[in-house]
C-alpha cells in the first residue's frame, strides 16, 4: 500500500516530491532518474519508475528546459506535399527523434525556395528548437539566413550562403540508386537508357542524373536527351506520350516511381507493351506500386536508415558540441527487381533462336 500523499491544496497533479515520497528515495534521485543520468542504483530506478507510473507523474519539460537551456525539441523544414518520399522521410525523422528524446516541430515550405525555407527555419528558431532538420530535396539557391543551433540537411548539401553553428549532412544515396536501376536495365541487354528526370533544379534530381550518367558511361553507352517532369504521374504520363513514337526507345529510367506509373499508363495506350517492348524502372520502393500491372521494378530509398543516422548525428552536435561527429556508414542499396523489366525485344528473339 502505497503511503498516503500530500498535495498542495487545490493541485491534483503529482509532484516530483510525491513520486520521492512514494519511492522512498531524495528528490535528487527522483530527479536523475527521470533525467537518465547515471549513478542510480537499478533498485532506486525501478522502485522510482514504479511510483512515477503509480501516480501519473509526467516530468515537467518546461522546468527541464529552464534548468538545462534546451527544449528538447527539434524543427524541421518539409516539403508541403502527401508525395510517397517526403511523407516516409518525415515519419522516419519522428520515430527516430522521439526514440531519442525529442519532440518534433515541423513547418512545410509550399515549394522548398530558399525564401520559403529562410521564413521556415525563422519561424522554428523563434519557438526556440535545439536542432533543424532540413528534410526536402531543397533547390538551389541561397538560403541567407543565421542559425545558431546545429542544422541537418538530409539528401542535400548545406545551401549556399547558409550560417549555422553545426551543419551536418546525411546522403540517401541517390546516386548509388539511380545507377544500379540503370544497371539492371543494361545488364537485361538494353543498349540505352531514357531517363525521366525530375525538376532540374532539384538537389534530388542532380544526383540521380548523375547516377545515371555514370552507369551509361561505365558501359561506353550512348546518352539518350532528357526528359524531364515534376514527380507527378501526370508529368511521366506526357513524358510517356512523348515516348511511345519512338520504337527506338526500348528502356526507361524514371526518377520516381508515380512518374513511373504515368509513364507506363501512357506506353500502354499508345500500344506499347510494358516490359515487352520497352522496360522502366521507378525510384522511391512505393510498396503500392508492387500490386499495380505490371508491378514495378524500383530501388528503395533507405529512409528510415538516413532519418536514424541523421537525428543520432544532431542530437550529438546538440548534447556534445564540441566533440567530433561520430563516424557514418553508407545507406544501403536496395534494387526490388518485379515484372516492368526484361530484355528487349531483339535480345529475346536472339536467345530464343539460340536454344531452338
Amino acid at each position: 500500500m502505497a503511503p498516503e500523499v500530500g498535495r498542495a491544496a487545490g493541485s491534483t497533479a503529482p509532484r516530483s516530491a510525491d513520486v520521492a515520497l512514494v519511492a522512498g528515495v531524495s528528490r535528487k534521485t527522483v530527479s536523475r532518474v527521470l533525467n537518465g543520468e547515471r549513478y542510480v542504483s537499478d533498485e532506486a530506478r525501478r522502485r522510482v519508475l514504479a511510483a512515477a507510473e503509480e501516480l501519473g507523474y509526467r516530468l515537467n519539460h518546461a522546468a527541464r528546459a529552464l534548468a538545462s537551456g534546451r527544449t528538447r525539441s527539434l524543427g524541421v523544414v518539409a516539403l508541403g506535399t502527401a508525395g510517397y518520399g517526403t511523407a516516409s522521410l518525415l515519419v522516419h525523422i519522428e520515430q527516430a527523434a522521439r526514440e531519442s528524446g525529442y519532440a518534433l516541430r515541423v513547418i512545410y515550405t509550399p515549394d522548398g525556395d530558399p525564401e520559403g525555407i529562410a521564413g521556415a527555419l525563422a519561424s522554428l528558431l523563434e519557438q526556440g528548437v535545439d536542432g533543424v532538420v532540413v528534410s526536402e530535396p531543397i533547390v538551389k539557391g541561397d538560403v541567407p539566413v543565421r542559425v545558431d543551433v546545429p542544422v541537418l540537411f538530409i539528401g542535400a548539401p548545406p545551401a549556399p550562403a547558409f550560417t549555422a553553428t553545426r551543419t551536418l549532412t546525411v546522403s540517401v544515396g541517390a546516386l548509388e540508386l539511380a545507377r544500379a536501376a540503370t544497371e539492371h536495365l543494361l545488364d537485361l541487354g538494353h543498349e540505352t537508357v531514357h531517363q525521366l528526370a525530375g525538376p532540374r533544379q532539384w538537389y534530388a534530381t542532380k544526383d540521380r542524373i548523375e547516377g545515371w550518367q555514370a552507369a551509361l558511361a561505365a558501359r561506353g553507352a550512348h546518352e539518350p536527351p532528357l526528359l524531364n517532369g515534376d514527380w507527378s504521374a501526370a508529368s511521366g504520363y506526357a513524358a510517356g506520350r512523348a515516348l511511345a513514337s519512338d520504337r527506338s526507345v526500348t528502356a526507361v529510367f524514371a526518377a520516381g516511381d508515380e512518374m513511373a506509373i504515368g509513364l507506363i499508363h501512357a506506353l500502354r495506350e499508345a500500344g506499347r507493351r510494358v516490359p515487352e517492348d520497352i522496360s522502366v524502372v521507378g525510384f522511391d520502393g512505393n510498396p503500392v506500386f508492387a500490386y499495380v500491372s505490371p508491378p514495378l521494378t524500383t530501388v528503395r530509398q533507405p529512409f528510415d536508415a538516413a532519418a536514424r543516422e541523421g537525428i543520432r548525428l544532431l542530437v550529438h552536435a546538440i548534447e556534445k558540441p564540441d566533440a567530433e561527429l561520430p563516424p557514418t556508414g553508407q545507406p544501403p542499396v536496395e534494387l526490388v527487381v518485379r515484372g516492368s523489366t526484361a530484355p528487349p525485344p531483339s535480345h529475346r528473339g536472339a536467345t530464343a533462336l539460340r536454344t531452338t
